[in-house]
């Protein structure tokens, strides 16, 4: 039951911003069965948490039952990677999650369409472009991601890019 506990805690780690700070909270009561259930843990302090906690944990209890077993199962090998993880690691992880919840929904929406297509690669150029990557200085990291985003725009070979491809001078 721990690791069910675990895989819900990193589904919040993936969830968009709660509700608004100055609302008032919902009372454990008032909860549909199915989240008591899967909120039992936070039972005994739920009412303590705060509001956009709460809802975030609502969000993850509800992703969690909609998830089918074979997504169950990789969010609980991608929770026992996070386990795994050195402190510092994840500490930089949540705040990048930070950043990435601040940032206005088109450039969220465009950062998913780019991860979608490294995903959508095969595994060899995947580990290309990570080793590609590894090697580079600051700057020439910035102009590999400029040219990763005018790459095989027509042929589906580069990822999405969310304004048109202008061509250098």
């Amino acid at each position: 039951m721990t690791l069910f506990w675990a895989v819900l805690f990193n589904l919040l780690l993936y969830a968009t911003a709660g509700a608004e700070s100055g609302m008032p909270g919902t009372p454990w009561s008032q909860l549909a069965p199915e989240e008591r259930q899967t909120l039992q843990r936070f039972s005994d302090r739920w009412d303590q948490l705060p509001p956009d906690r709460q809802e975030r944990l609502r969000n993850g209890a509800r992703r969690w039952s909609e998830m089918t077993p074979e997504q169950k199962d990789i969010a609980k090998q991608n929770y026992q990677r996070w386990q795994q993880l050195p402190p510092e690691q994840q500490q930089r992880f949540r705040e990048r999650l930070d950043h990435f919840r601040q940032l206005p929904p088109e450039e969220q929406q465009r950062l998913r369409g780019m991860r979608q297509w490294f995903k959508s690669l095969p595994p060899e150029r995947r580990h290309e472009l990570k080793e590609r990557w590894k090697n580079l200085s600051p700057e020439e990291r910035r102009r590999f991601r400029r040219e990763m985003q005018g790459a095989g725009q027509g042929a589906g070979e580069g990822p999405p890019r969310s304004r048109p491809h202008r061509p250098a001078p």
